[in-house]
């Protein structure tokens, strides 16, 4: 059963570990998906839990019919799950995850929180 479900949204493409840019630019866009991540979450009635460990599912609604992998998808979502990690007071170091691509185009990341 879901503790919680959120709607994040898509990382942006400064995110992305193919993307060959200044060190300064990174860490801008990193901070800035980080704070939208997490004003998300609360927004959408996160709050903070006292859970050892947490399974997240995390099903990934591209903006285009563009192939996204998987695989860089999740490392562009690293800063925005630092985001959720700050808004449930787990730190992601005893999350497992799971992740999946939806049929549908969309621009965003679900995400499913369930105990570990």
């Amino acid at each position: 059963m879901a503790i919680a479900r959120v709607t994040l949204p898509w990382p942006p493409k400064d995110l992305s570990p193919n993307a060959r840019l200044h060190w300064a630019r990174v860490a801008k866009a990193k901070k800035a998906y980080r704070h939208a991540c997490a004003q998300q979450a609360l927004v959408q009635g996160v709050r903070r839990l006292t859970a050892g460990k947490l399974h997240l599912s995390l099903t990934f609604y591209p903006p285009s019919r563009r192939a996204f992998d998987l695989d860089n998808s999740l490392a562009r979502m690293k800063s925005g799950l630092d985001g959720l990690a700050d808004v449930l007071g787990v730190d992601d170091k005893h999350w497992s995850l799971s992740i999946a691509r939806a049929d549908q185009i969309g621009g965003m990341v679900k995400v499913e929180v369930r105990h570990g």
